[in-house]
Order: structure tokens, then C-alpha cells, then sequence
């Protein structure tokens, strides 16, 4: 027997042959025999689908998931064969010397298929932005828990939409946004949540300027190895279609540069979003507000040129108005957040922490210095989530207001209109045009940022 057909003998299916009496039972991870998975004890390991294998997914996600005792990936997926094929390559050279697994892990062009594997507790979603609500809400029905990149999402609606399947599926849903978890985060939260800066007047979170312009691009054949139809998700996905070129995609044969679809607003909105569910993100935690909304939101920005092929903002100032009176500030700058208080100040990125006096520097705190080891990391988190059945640090509430929060802000920009925000119905207050965009990425209607070549 094979270690495809073993790895379907398992606790889930057997369950599932045993008939609905058993079904609150199916959230546990799946029980696969030790010579598939290796020393760690089957019942304790989390299986592990990879969807997306770029850049993200090869150099951070692979290994921080493999690196944990009680994980084994055994099926990756991509649209672009080479990549895929780099990525088994990777899975199966560490299986091999880390836990003597032999088999080769499987590859899947149609993510549908992996996913209906009934050994596979857990799926990691590494795709270009475009696909993340959709195949997010497919993994969910599907039964599987699942981490998915930031931004999870590119409308309102989407976000609304994962936390309702989060919910009537009962999936764990880990946001893969690894910036709380890092010490300076941590301690800036716990400074703010101690009330040691007494009341904050001001918050910054900025995010770093790296988007650029770029010439209109010439048409180029699809290459052999990329299902091109399939990557931009033909009839699947919102993204307006348009001819391939490889600077509107990614880099052929190379997963180290950085892929031109991150500065497309066909597939991604940038900056605004990409580093907003860090920055912001960590800004919005820290206050509390991260399950709330704001009730204002107005900004200025910068996109390229009418002719430029990348049209994601260049530059954007966004201010936030929150109900009991805190404003938030979000532009691009450098890569930090800020509290001004009454009593001081606190700055934190991702491998800094400055304060204005010295015992914020040197005061302990237990989220700092002796945090839970799911507060460690954000696959630490995820895997301890899919095995207690606890939410993770951050669920799709989170991810949906965060990263809908973000995307209030391009819309005021876009639209060039300071947006009144009701969270409670989460539509916008006597604005048509607006409530108009809650379903449709920016690009869908703005045809002039719709650049073909």
C-alpha cells in the first residue's frame, strides 16, 4: 500500500463513514499512520494543503511550517508548474531527511482537488490577492481550517463573506500576518492596554514607499509552464482579464524577484493593503479597534500616469475617525506605528522599539517576555488553533475589519470624498457611489486604471 492510499485510511474519513452522529467529532486532526507523517504522535499532527507556491509561500511559509514538530505538508498547488514543481521539490527533500518520509508529497494544478482530500486538516493560501476570498470561502466549505495571506480580502463584501463561512463551518481562520507576533508589537500593546501613556491623542501607521510607475507593456505568449487562464481566474475571480505579459504576473523561473502582479490593481491594491494589514493592523490592535469601525474616513494619494502599467497608489495620506474620538493617521512614510499620550510617547516596527522614557524601554510585560508559544508565531497560532478548536489571534473578524478598514481608505481615496461609515449595517451613509463599490474591486470601476498593455 502506497502512502496515497494510507494517508486516505484516516480519522476523518472513518468518521465520515461512521455518519453524521460523529460529525462534531471531524474538527479534530486527522489521525495518519506514524510511518507517513513521522516520530511526532499521529494524533497530534496537523496535515497540511499549500495553495499558492511563489515567492511567499517557498522562502517563508514551507519552512516555518515545517519547522514545527507536529506539521506535515502532503499536497501543494499552483497554476505555474515550475513553481509547483520547486515547491514539491522543497517538501520532499525535508520530509525525506527530517522524518524519512519517502513518498513524495502530492501536486495538484486545480486546488479543488486538493481539497477534496479528506486527509487534509488544514490548507495555507499563498496566492496572488485576486484569489484569496474565493478560494478562502471554496477551503471553508470544503471543511478545511485555514491560514490565508494578507490582505485576505479585495471588497467589503468579501470580508463579510469569509467571517459568515468562518462561522456556518466552524473552520479555524488564521490571518498570516506575522507583525503581532514580533516583540515590538507586543510590548507597544501592552504599554497602550496599560494605560501608561494615559490618553493618547495621536496614532501613526505607516507603511514604506516601494511602489513604482512602469512603461505600457508588450503582449508576450503565455509561457508552457502557466495556466494562464487558470491564474487569473477566468469566470472564478474579479480580476478584470487582460493579455499576459510577464511583468503582470511574476517572473519566470525565478521565485526570489519581487512578481509584477503586486503593483496591479487587476489582482492587488497595493501598499494601501498589502502593508496596511501590518502597520494598521498592529496600530488598530493595540487601541482595541480592531474589531471595530471607523465612522469617518477621508484621504488624498498618488497613482501613477493614465499610461502606466503598475496603477497601484504611489503615495496616500489617509485620516480615520473612530466614535469615541481617536483618529488615526495611515500614509506612506517608513515602516513604524506611534502613540502620542498624555504622559509620553511609544514607537514600534518590526525590528525596533523607541519610547520617550526609559522605563517604558525596561518595564516587564508578560506578553513580552513570557507570551504563550502560540504568541510566538503566527503558524505556532494557527496549528494550536486547528488542534484546541480555539480561535487564532486573528480570526476572520479580524482580517475583515482590518483589512476592509484599508480598503475604506482607497475608496476615499478614489473617490475623492471624505465616507461616512455605518459598521453596524457596514454600508456607507448617503453615499450611492460608494455602497456601489462594496462588491467590486477599485480597478472594475475605474476604466481608466484598467491599462490592457
Amino acid at each position: 500500500m502506497n502512502q496515497a492510499t494510507v494517508s486516505r485510511v484516516t480519522r476523518r474519513r472513518f468518521l465520515h463513514r461512521c455518519g453524521a452522529a460523529a460529525s462534531a467529532i471531524l474538527a479534530a486532526p486527522a489521525i495518519v499512520p506514524s510511518r507517513v507523517l513521522g516520530a511526532n504522535p499521529p494524533s497530534e499532527t496537523v496535515v497540511l494543503g499549500m495553495i499558492g507556491t511563489g515567492r511567499q509561500c517557498y522562502f517563508t511559509n514551507i519552512p516555518l511550517f515545517q519547522r514545527q514538530p507536529d506539521c506535515r505538508i502532503v499536497a501543494v498547488c499552483d497554476a505555474d508548474r515550475w513553481r509547483m514543481s520547486e515547491a514539491k521539490k522543497k517538501v520532499d527533500e525535508y520530509n525525506r531527511a527530517a522524518h524519512g518520509i519517502s513518498q513524495g508529497c502530492e501536486a495538484y494544478l486545480d486546488y479543488q482537488e486538493m481539497l477534496a482530500r479528506d486527509d487534509i486538516d488544514a490548507v495555507m493560501i499563498s496566492t496572488p490577492d485576486h484569489w484569496h476570498g474565493r478560494m478562502g470561502i471554496d477551503s471553508m466549505r470544503a471543511g478545511k481550517d485555514i491560514a490565508l495571506e494578507k490582505p485576505i480580502i479585495r471588497t467589503i463584501l468579501e470580508g463579510q463573506q469569509l467571517c459568515d463561512a468562518s462561522q456556518q463551518y466552524g473552520r479555524i481562520f488564521r490571518v498570516d500576518s506575522e507583525f503581532r507576533v514580533g516583540a515590538p508589537a507586543r510590548r507597544a500593546y501592552s504599554i497602550v492596554q496599560s494605560g501608561a501613556l494615559g490618553k493618547i491623542h495621536t496614532v501613526y501607521a505607516c507603511v514604506p514607499k516601494s511602489d513604482i510607475p512602469l512603461a505600457p507593456q508588450p503582449d508576450m505568449p503565455v509561457p508552457e509552464e502557466l495556466d494562464y487562464r487558470r491564474w487569473q481566474g477566468a469566470d472564478a475571480t474579479q480580476a478584470p482579464p487582460i493579455p499576459y505579459t510577464v511583468n503582470g504576473v511574476h517572473p519566470r523561473h525565478d521565485l526570489k524577484g519581487r512578481p509584477g502582479w503586486m503593483r496591479k490593481l487587476n489582482y492587488c491594491d497595493g501598499m494601501i493593503t498589502n502593508w496596511g494589514t501590518h502597520l494598521l493592523n498592529g496600530a488598530l490592535w493595540c487601541m482595541g479597534l480592531d474589531r471595530q469601525w471607523p465612522v469617518e474616513i477621508s484621504g488624498s494619494g498618488v497613482y501613477p500616469a493614465a499610461d502606466s502599467f503598475w496603477n497601484v497608489l504611489l503615495e496616500f495620506d489617509v485620516k480615520y475617525k473612530y466614535a469615541d474620538g481617536t483618529e488615526i493617521i495611515y500614509r506612506t512614510e517608513k515602516p513604524y506605528m506611534r502613540f502620542e499620550g498624555e504622559r509620553g510617547w511609544i514607537e514600534a516596527g518590526f525590528s525596533h522599539f523607541q519610547a520617550s522614557d526609559d522605563s517604558l524601554l525596561k518595564a516587564q510585560h508578560d506578553l513580552v517576555e513570557r507570551p504563550e508559544p502560540r504568541y510566538t508565531s503566527e503558524k505556532r497560532d494557527f496549528l494550536d488553533s486547528v488542534k484546541s478548536r480555539k480561535p487564532t489571534w486573528e480570526p476572520a473578524e479580524v482580517g475583515h475589519h482590518v483589512t476592509s478598514t484599508c480598503l475604506l481608505g482607497h475608496l476615499a481615496i478614489n473617490l475623492n470624498e471624505t465616507l461616512k461609515w455605518d459598521g453596524a449595517k457596514q454600508r456607507f451613509v448617503g453615499n450611492d457611489r460608494a455602497n456601489a463599490m462594496l462588491d467590486r474591486p477599485i480597478v472594475a470601476a475605474n476604466p481608466e486604471l484598467q491599462v490592457k498593455s
